[in-house]
């Protein structure tokens, strides 16, 4: 770690540098108005702040803080702490912007970090910084999340770590054992992953795992109660330009303990699958093939049946129920119906199934990629299976309805 510290310090200060003068070209030119030090002075504490955690000097990290705000130091101390065993690459604070008064002032930032040889692009979190002046040095009075900003695993207690060959897991609250379980599963779900899709990736995942659900549904900013039955959630960017996003696979310790070997294997290749085609999934790619295409991966070579793995879908084909549609996003709601969910997951693997049947599991991906390649949903499933597959969405959803019927009869 020590030997990271000064390239980083340098990155982080050319970022800096690179924020206060697009903050500064915002005020106009010189002949305009006079150019507003605090920005800078303000600047300087935080990266002095970030600095520190960096290298692990606890003192220097304190020493950003007002001087005799016993509350806020041990707040922050316990914070420091917290983060002592994640590998951390990077941690800046970007302003975004400042206002202040006198010798108080708010500054509204985006945190930035990495965890090191996981992350290529850093997870951002709004945060809002007050500040005092004394004798001439800006000091952090107050430092919490922005609005609507999740909180972060180190902000709910100690943070363990435990290292996979292509895993690395973060938990609060948990046992070790249990965790290298989970290491291990994670580790031979991403070569199956890799074995399905062919695009370039990572190769390795980041896995999250608070102390309850409800700690889960702090993390992703979300009530706890849509996720009690869930065993795993990804986060993420959606977006063409984020080539490299830094995912988070986030555990639910309660459902996922429940599950025997071959679910937990199945929950965590799913999770993988949406890492490994996050730069191929837009705001065009919807929810059918996304999930769907997850499913597919995680069941794909494991000798199960369609009638296993849809027991919802062959209840409601069987009752003479086939869905006239494929599953809309809305189908995919985890506050929804239990039964519905898992006929929209169900619907969407067997989609994708039917696609690897009948053209090959190249056409698949490439199905997959030429879909996320739209910037809107209009028109982007379309053209796609016109150009992949050959065929109209009426034609498609014809032949699903029909593969349905027959698999699941």
């Amino acid at each position: 770690m020590a030997g990271h510290a000064h390239p980083q310090r340098t990155a982080r200060t050319a970022a800096a540098v690179l924020v206060l003068l697009a903050l500064l070209a915002g005020c106009g030119g010189a002949g305009d108005r006079p150019v507003d030090p605090t920005v800078q002075e303000i600047q300087q504490t935080l990266d002095a702040r970030a600095t520190a955690l960096l290298e692990h000097d606890r003192v220097a990290y304190l020493a950003s803080l007002e001087p005799g705000a016993a509350a806020l130091r041990a707040a922050q101390g316990t914070e420091f702490d917290n983060l002592a065993e994640v590998p951390l690459h990077s941690w800046e604070y970007r302003i975004e912007r400042v206002r202040h008064h006198g010798t108080t002032a708010v500054a509204d930032t985006e945190l930035h970090y990495r965890i090191a040889g996981y992350d290529a692009a850093p997870v951002t979190a709004s945060r809002t910084l007050e500040l005092a002046e004394r004798d001439g040095r800006w000091y952090v009075t107050a430092d919490r999340a922005g609005t609507g900003t999740p909180q972060q695993l180190w902000q709910q207690g100690d943070v363990d770590v435990v290292r996979g060959s292509r895993s690395l897991v973060l938990a609060v609250g948990q046992d070790e054992a249990r965790l290298r379980d989970l290491a291990a599963a994670a580790d031979r779900a991403v070569p199956a992953v890799s074995d399905a899709w062919p695009s370039r990736w990572a190769g390795r995942i980041v896995v999250l795992v608070p102390a309850s659900v409800e700690e889960m549904g702090r993390l992703l900013g979300a009530p706890a109660a849509g996720y009690r039955g869930i065993a795993a959630v990804t986060t993420g960017e959606t977006d063409p330009e984020a080539t490299r996003p830094a995912d988070r696979v986030v555990v639910n310790p309660q459902a996922y303990g429940l599950l025997g070997d071959f679910g937990q294997g199945v929950v965590l290749t799913h999770e993988a699958t949406h890492v490994a085609t996050r730069a191929h999934t837009s705001a065009a790619t919807p929810m059918w093939l996304s999930e769907g295409f997850a499913d597919w991966v995680a069941y794909r070579g494991t000798g199960r049946t369609a009638a296993e793995i849809a027991p919802e879908m062959q209840e409601a084909v069987r009752a003479g129920d086939v869905p006239a549609e494929l599953p809309a996003d809305r189908h995919f709601s985890f506050g929804g119906d239990p039964g519905g969910l898992a006929r929209a997951y169900e619907g969407g693997r067997l989609a994708c199934e039917m696609i690897a049947e009948r053209w090959g599991e190249e056409k698949l991906t490439a199905f997959y990629r030429t879909v996320g390649e739209g910037r809107h949903r209009a028109g982007a499933v379309e053209r796609a299976l016109g150009e992949e597959l050959g065929t109209t969405t009426a034609g498609f959803t014809a032949m699903w309805r029909d593969y349905l019927t027959a698999a699941l009869r």
